[in-house]
């Protein structure tokens, strides 16, 4: 079974020699988290529990300059990026899929890991 939460970051950021994007800019990122695990006294997991942890995580990237973190902040980057920060912090199976903006992502899973 899977379950999902979605949560928002706001980012400035600049792609190094990049002709439209090299210049600082911001976007509002969609952060989807899907975890894959079995019910247990009625859940996978509690959404309060799951909303925190991924709150901690973000919370070190909200307002940031993705530059500060990244070399190239490509939206892939940033994916790899949080899948390593969420693999620290979820034992689950996950996929995440990162939204730039509107109409445009990247996801990563997580397969195989035990919840």
């Amino acid at each position: 079974m899977k379950l999902g939460y979605i949560e928002y970051m706001d980012c400035a950021h600049f792609l190094p020699d990049h002709k439209k994007c090299g210049r600082p800019h911001g976007h509002t990122y969609k952060i989807e988290m899907i975890i894959e695990g079995e019910m247990q006294n009625g859940m996978i997991m509690d959404f309060g529990d799951m909303k925190d942890k991924i709150n901690a995580v973000l919370a070190e990237y909200d307002h940031q300059s993705l530059n500060d973190f990244l070399e190239y902040p490509s939206v892939e980057n940033i994916a790899q990026m949080l899948q390593q920060r969420f693999r620290e912090t979820f034992s689950y199976p996950f996929t995440l899929r990162i939204w730039e903006g509107e109409g445009k992502w990247c996801e990563v899973d997580e397969p195989g890991r035990m919840g």
